[in-house]
């Protein structure tokens, strides 16, 4: 029994190392990894708008996917858009079925301590969003309330780290994505949901939904690209394409497709 779990992990830990095409004698192959295949694979959450999401012709679209392409195309390799679950991200990464999470994804110490991410290229915050008609305007006013958010997001962890306003709830549901949640919302199944300012902004927005967002925040944020611990060579690749395209104003071009203005902070 013991032989047969030795070989069992020896293999999957070999088919890891293979995956992310790093590691013999040390050396990092994860760009060149990419560069043969000629394939770069981005895990995201295909419901995330304006990050990632599935517009009405059913086609992966947002403002990640548009710096991704353009990325890519510098690399001189094909996009490959996977959508994955968000709570098993680091999961389908490190097993190899995709070379990057990039999809509003929030750099955090525990993140940081397993994967490497690249420089933050947009800011974001955690903040409640609740009904207009809620008569809610602050975080005490939801005190002993119940409030929504996507299972395994940075939601997740600013409530936690917010312990006081935590411990005033009376509860807290998860959800697949943050389109269930605010539809919980819409049904008064919640008095709130948490989740990240930018696609809190593109859903009113964009659904014309009677929600307001409280002035009071849990937490700043900032958003980076998430690779394997390992696979420095690949992720310095892509950091090296975006400050390109910042310095050339490809990036502003495209902020200012999805948010009306240049909200990147790369290079600056």
């Amino acid at each position: 029994m013991k032989r047969t779990f030795i070989i069992a992990t020896m293999l999957i830990l070999s088919a890891a190392m293979f995956a992310g095409g790093a590691a013999d004698n040390g050396v990092d192959n994860s760009l060149k990894a990419v560069q043969d295949k000629k394939a770069f694979v981005l895990g995201l959450d295909d419901s995330f708008p304006p990050m990632g999401f599935r517009d009405e012709n059913n086609e992966i679209v947002g403002y990640d996917v548009d710096l991704a392409r353009e990325v890519t195309k510098r690399m001189g390799v094909k996009l490959i858009l996977q959508p994955i679950d968000w709570n098993a991200k680091e999961q389908e990464l490190n097993t190899g079925k995709i070379d990057c999470i990039w999809n509003g994804f929030t750099i955090t110490p525990e993140r940081a301590e397993v994967l490497t991410f690249t420089k933050p290229y947009l800011k974001n915050a955690q903040v409640l969003v609740v009904r207009k008609d809620s008569g809610y305007k602050t975080l005490k006013n939801l005190s002993g309330k119940t409030v929504g958010l996507q299972a395994g997001s940075s939601a997740a962890d600013a409530l936690e780290s917010a312990t006081d306003f935590r411990a005033s709830l009376k509860g807290v549901v998860e959800f697949k994505d943050n389109m269930l949640a605010l539809m919980d919302l819409e049904i008064k199944g919640v008095d709130a949901v948490v989740m990240d300012l930018m696609v809190a902004n593109d859903n009113i927005n964009r659904s014309g939904k009677a929600y307001s967002i409280l002035a009071e925040d849990l937490a700043p944020e900032e958003y980076g690209v998430g690779f394997r611990k390992n696979d420095l060579a690949l992720m310095n690749e892509v950091q090296k394409t975006l400050e390109a395209m910042a310095a050339d104003g490809t990036i502003a071009k495209i902020a200012t497709k999805w948010f009306g203005a240049d909200i990147s902070i790369v290079g600056k």
